[in-house]
């Protein structure tokens, strides 16, 4: 039985077909390329974008924190995914190719699947999101991977614009209403780890005797020519971008 979702306003079902109308004009191999980048290319992206978050956070002065921040970037990911299964049981949407046949659908497999609300938004939007919160730049950058996902599930045919904006919400409220409480659990389980044999995860470990805080003899001669009146100068941390 079809719910009062299924039957789309207008503006959503107008949207989808201009967006959708974009594949029947485009040639075949960029139709391939844009459902591979939709349904792997985008995930694969945000899981490098994560690395790289966390070779960055194990260097920063708030190293525990910052690496509790990433903790919570799938751990997120996961706790809005099972969100989403009652929420796709009670709504019921079927996908927009079963009322609406005369839709390009690039991709097997969908039907028989709930629509809304759409997986592959709200695991970028979360990812996008938590990420956000430990490092701001690549953030930008996975929200950006974030928004071009909702496009392409447009583009393949397999969701209404609502079903991505609901994935959307659903995951922003995940992230940041549950952030507190995940990292006032994290940040402690982090900080213990670091004082195990796994401290490298959590920690990027020190190099040289200048790191370790001894000078070395080139640098400690330096300092008794400048004599007592010497202003010495230290390098500054770099800014935080935790803001949870």
């Amino acid at each position: 039985m079809s719910t009062p979702l299924a039957d789309t306003t207008n503006p959503d079902l107008g949207l989808l077909y201009a967006v959708n109308g974009l594949a029947k004009r485009s040639p075949q191999w960029l139709d391939h390329l844009v459902s591979w980048i939709g349904e792997y290319g985008i995930l694969i992206g945000l899981g490098m974008l994560g690395l790289v978050a966390w070779l960055q956070a194990r260097r920063r002065p708030d190293a525990p924190v910052a690496v509790a921040g990433l903790l919570w970037v799938p751990l997120s990911v996961a706790i809005a995914e099972l969100a989403n299964l009652p929420i796709a049981a009670i709504v019921n949407r079927p996908r927009p190719f079963v009322d609406h046949p005369g839709l390009l659908v690039l991709v097997d497999g969908k039907a028989g699947t709930h629509s809304f609300v759409s997986d592959h938004s709200t695991m970028t939007m979360g990812v996008a999101v938590a990420l956000f919160l430990v490092n701001r730049r690549l953030g930008w950058i996975a929200g950006g991977l974030a928004l071009l996902q909702g496009f392409c599930r447009m583009f393949m045919g397999v969701h209404y614009p609502t079903d991505v904006i609901g994935g959307f919400a659903l995951a922003v409220a995940v992230v940041l209403l549950l952030a507190p409480i995940a990292m006032a659990v994290l940040v402690p389980f982090c900080h213990a780890l670091g004082r195990t044999a796994v401290a490298p995860l959590i920690r990027a470990p020190e190099r040289g005797g200048a790191a370790r805080g001894g000078a070395g003899p080139r640098e400690r001669r330096r300092g008794r020519g400048r004599g007592r009146g010497a202003v010495r100068t230290e390098e500054q941390p770099p800014e935080s971008d935790l803001a949870a």
